[in-house]
């Protein structure tokens, strides 16, 4: 089972010849809301990975409709909160080789008691999975909590702050950030990644794939080729898949390979949560 204490927004999507410099002003040339939140992507990431998942968040009055439809794509909700604070929404344009610019307000999400993750995380069972990301706040609670209980913690470190890093980095099983994060980690601890004594600590590449940090060793990863449209939710599909697939069971290698398949697919559709690929689809794309 995955607990995952998350963000949710209402993404407003523009698509664009290039990003906007400062001062400039861009017609968009489509516009596109939708579900969308790292906590959200991954959540929904996860259960279309066929991996049970629980919701751990807040929406407002205007986000009523995000909780229904993260349960319509099969995540368990009764832990997202109604709370009278507006619903966390990020501004994304996207250019025509998919790169994308992101103006995020956090809303509801920064806005959790500790007593809503305490009670959702009293239901966990000791090998469940709690995963996190810097889009809410009660990360450092949260983590005592699960380690507490027997859960194994993930952490998805974005958007990137050190200090966030470090205050979970004892509890941490598993660290998920990309290589923009991963350096900026490295200079403000002064140690290399191998050596900060997080069991597992997965860097994605991008296009180049990624590369898993155990013991010490470090082992690289192909991305799957694939023709990238929009990068948006491409990370999140991704560490949903990884951790669904841990999950169900899977060792790191296979979970990493199945993320990198999902995330090749992700690339190439425009939108976040509502268009990450299930198990399915991977599977017919891939032939297994």
């Amino acid at each position: 089972m995955i607990w995952n204490l998350g963000s949710i927004n209402i993404d407003n999507s523009y698509e664009v010849t290039h990003l906007p410099a400062a001062g400039e002003t861009l017609a968009a040339r489509s516009y596109h809301c939708g579900l969308g939140g790292k906590g959200a992507n991954m959540s929904v990431a996860a259960a279309r990975a066929a991996a049970p998942v629980s919701h751990i968040g807040a929406v407002g009055v205007d986000g009523k409709w995000a909780r229904d439809r993260l349960m319509e794509y099969g995540v368990d909700t009764p832990h997202i909160a109604l709370i009278d604070v507006p619903t966390g929404h990020a501004n994304i344009v996207v250019d025509a080789a998919g790169e994308n610019s992101i103006v995020l307000f956090q809303g509801a999400n920064i806005e959790l008691s500790e007593a809503m993750i305490g009670t959702a995380l009293s239901e966990a069972s000791p090998g469940d999975f709690l995963v996190m990301q810097n889009e809410t706040n009660g990360q450092e609670y949260a983590a005592t909590i699960a380690r507490s209980l027997g859960l194994r913690v993930v952490y998805a470190a974005a958007p990137f702050d050190a200090k966030a890093v470090a205050a979970v980095a004892a509890q941490t099983d598993l660290l998920v950030l990309n290589a923009i994060e991963a350096a900026q980690l490295a200079e403000a601890t002064g140690t290399p990644l191998e050596n900060l004594g997080i069991p597992d600590i997965v860097v994605t590449l991008g296009a180049d794939g990624c590369k898993w940090v155990s013991k010490g060793r470090v082992r690289a990863f192909d991305a799957y080729p694939a023709k990238s449209v929009d990068t948006t939710g491409a990370g999140d599909t991704f560490t949903g898949y990884l951790v669904a697939g841990l999950d169900r069971g899977l060792g790191m290698e296979a979970a990493i390979d199945l993320a990198l398949r999902a995330a090749s697919l992700m690339v190439m559709r425009y939108g976040t949560a509502d268009v990450i690929p299930d198990l399915k689809e991977i599977q017919d794309q891939f032939g297994d």
